[in-house]
C-alpha cells in the first residue's frame, strides 16, 4: 500500500460508516460516567495503548469527571501463525509506579487478543490496586486467546475498520467515525 495523496483516493476507500460520530460520543460519555462513579475517591490511572487508542483516550479522559492521571504504552508483538506463543516487547513504557493506582487500559480494538492479553499480564505483575480493560471496539470472532474486556463500547463483525484513531497504512485515523475499509 502506497501513500494516499489525494482526497478523492482517500474518500474512495471508505466503504461505509459502521458507527457514527454521535454514537461514539454517546457511548464514550456513558463509559466516562461509569468510570467516574466507580473510581471517585480512588487513585486512577488511564493507560492508552498507542497508536490507535489515542483519540478514544482523549475523549474518554475528558468524559471522566473524577481526578485521574494518564499514561501511554506502546507494544510490538511477534507471533508466528496462529499460535499464542509469541513475544511482546514494550516499546514505550509507563512512567508511573502502577502499584499506587487503579489502572484502566484504554484500547481501540481487541482483535486476536494476543498482544493485549500479554500487556495485561505484564501490568498485573507490577501489582496495581486493580486493573480493568475498556475497549472501544471488540471483534470476538477473531479471538485466538481467551480474553474479554471489562467494558466494550461496541462489538463489531470481522470487518477491517478505520477511523477514530484506527488506521490503514497510517491513514484514516482522523475520521470522526468508524468505517469499513474497502480497496
Amino acid at each position: 500500500m502506497g501513500m494516499i495523496q489525494s482526497t478523492e483516493e482517500f474518500q474512495s476507500r471508505i466503504k461505509r460508516v459502521l458507527i457514527s460520530e454521535s454514537e461514539i460520543a454517546a457511548a464514550v460519555k456513558k463509559a466516562g460516567e461509569e468510570i467516574s462513579s466507580s473510581y471517585d475517591g480512588h487513585p486512577l490511572l488511564l493507560v492508552s495503548i498507542l497508536k490507535g487508542a489515542f483519540v478514544f483516550m482523549a475523549d474518554l479522559c475528558r468524559a471522566v469527571t473524577v481526578p485521574c492521571e494518564i499514561g501511554f504504552m506502546s507494544a510490538k508483538s511477534y507471533y508466528e501463525g496462529t499460535t499464542s506463543t509469541g513475544k511482546v516487547t514494550i516499546t514505550l513504557d509507563l512512567e508511573q509506579d502502577i502499584s499506587k493506582y487503579h489502572v484502566i487500559i484504554v484500547e481501540d480494538i481487541i482483535d486476536t487478543g494476543r498482544t493485549l492479553n500479554d500487556v495485561v499480564k505484564i501490568l498485573k505483575a507490577r501489582g496495581p490496586r486493580s486493573l480493568k480493560v475498556v475497549t472501544l471496539l471488540d471483534k470476538p470472532s477473531r479471538r485466538v486467546v481467551e480474553f474479554k474486556a471489562d467494558v466494550s463500547l461496541f462489538t463489531i463483525p470481522d470487518h477491517f475498520v478505520i477511523g477514530y484513531g484506527l488506521d490503514c497504512g497510517e491513514h484514516y485515523r482522523n475520521l470522526p467515525y468508524i468505517a469499513e475499509y474497502g480497496e
